[in-house]
């Protein structure tokens, strides 16, 4: 994969506590500035932010995709698969309660993925995925 510039991305929190256990401390993403109502992290070299705006939480509807119930609105990241398989024994670790348990999706199809979904505290949902072949990100 070629270098590309970070993303930034901006989503609602009901608590920055809540935020800031999650994302800092269970994911390891350095917290940058900061007010009382948000709070920056460096999310693998992206820039998120937690905003508090309880009232704009809310779940998020699910599509069926190679037999899993994907949360529609949902965030992540695609990582190396050594990376993906350190972060998803991490988690379990945690006791991390997965949407969707680590596994392999698409198997045997181009686009072939290990993929895990989350919530985070506050509702969010995260993906995490990785490709054997990282030049099957876009395969049909």
């Amino acid at each position: 994969m070629s270098a590309l510039p970070p993303f930034h991305l901006a989503f609602p929190v009901t608590s920055l506590a809540k935020a800031r256990a999650f994302y800092g401390e269970l994911l390891g993403c350095p917290e940058g500035r900061s007010s009382e109502q948000w709070v920056d992290f460096d999310f693998y070299g992206h820039q998120i932010v937690a905003h508090l705006a309880p009232e704009e939480v809310r779940p998020a509807s699910t599509h069926a995709v190679d037999g899993d119930a994907v949360p529609v609105r949902h965030f992540g990241l695609v990582l190396s698969m050594p990376a993906w398989q350190a972060l998803a024994e991490r988690l379990r670790a945690a006791g991390t309660r997965f949407v969707i348990e680590p596994h392999i999706r698409f198997e045997g199809q181009p686009g072939e993925q290990a993929t895990l979904f989350l919530l985070d505290p506050c509702g969010n949902a995260l993906e995490f995925k990785a490709f054997a072949d990282p030049s099957w990100l876009f395969a049909k």
